[in-house]
């Protein structure tokens, strides 16, 4: 993975957890409207709706982006550091129970590890993709994580039988593949950013199914909702045989989706497991 270029400053901060001097950064008292980007990789982090005043001398927030801030013992031993989840870039500290906002959180962050977009790049419509890879719990776990994902939702895709049921999409007479549709703002995750991550959390050359989970609706397959995604995913397809990988995806035109019953949705969360079928493994520069 390719970074920005950090100055010296920078560096000392975001590679050497420093501290920038309090009431000195550009985006102590900002308060435009957009998304707080990380300096170091470019992955977006927090945005302005969080933003609000604590006096503290630095950027306060008391939200992050689903899953773009990730949280590590400072190495004082007491203070809980912030760091971006995708390059580990440090942000600041986070801190709980002081009563500035109803979520009684403050992410306390340097400016120097921030860069903004305003509001005119920001995309107003959400996009949608939809991805087939198994067992549709873990698919639904690992793509919920994602900065950038609103949500994740199990369902059923492919087949020729109207408002399908788990039992028949079992029995494999349905057609239908075990689907979960992304819904995601493509101003903070492209695309081909989801299809490679598709490709790094199952086995994407087995051709009966996924794992110990044999059959057709657990077959491996990108529905395209338009050539650009089709364009891209072909692309990764040639990448990967390249890598010396025979690809057993599929490829399918967009078709109607059907969510799955309630009791599948978020399913390891509700139950408290982690999956057992879907892992992540980097693939992808």
């Amino acid at each position: 993975m390719s970074y920005n270029k950090l100055t010296t400053e920078e560096s000392y901060v975001i590679d050497n957890k420093g501290t920038e001097r309090p009431f000195s950064g550009k985006y102590n008292d900002f308060y435009e409207e957009g998304t707080y980007l990380c300096k170091k990789c470019g992955a977006a982090l927090y945005r302005s709706k969080d933003k609000f005043t604590s006096g503290c001398g630095w950027p306060s927030f008391d939200d992050e982006i689903k899953g773009a801030v990730k949280r590590v013992r400072d190495r004082d031993g007491r203070r809980v550091e912030i760091v971006c989840a995708n390059c580990d870039a440090h942000l600041g500290h986070v801190f709980e129970g002081e009563g500035f906002t109803k979520k009684n959180t403050r992410h306390c962050v340097n400016s120097i590890s921030l860069k903004f977009e305003g509001k005119e790049k920001c995309c107003e419509e959400h996009a949608f993709a939809y991805f087939a890879a198994g067992c549709f719990w873990g698919v639904e776990y690992h793509f919920e994580k994602l900065p950038g994902v609103h949500s994740a939702v199990s369902g059923y895709m492919g087949g020729h039988y109207e408002n399908p049921t788990y039992r028949v999409v079992c029995s494999g007479m349905s057609g239908h593949l075990e689907t979960v549709r992304v819904e995601y703002d493509e101003c903070i995750i492209s695309f081909k950013e989801l299809a490679k991550h598709f490709f790094e959390i199952h086995d994407f050359t087995q051709k009966d199914g996924q794992g110990p989970d044999i059959g057709n609706q657990y077959l491996s397959a990108i529905f395209y909702t338009d050539e650009k995604q089709k364009r891209a995913t072909l692309e990764l397809i040639d990448e990967l045989e390249d890598m010396g990988y025979k690809v057993a995806t599929s490829l399918y035109d967009f078709s109607k989706f059907y969510e799955a019953e309630e009791y599948h949705q978020n399913y390891y969360e509700k139950n408290g497991k982690i999956p057992y079928c879907h892992t992540h493994h980097k693939i992808f520069n």
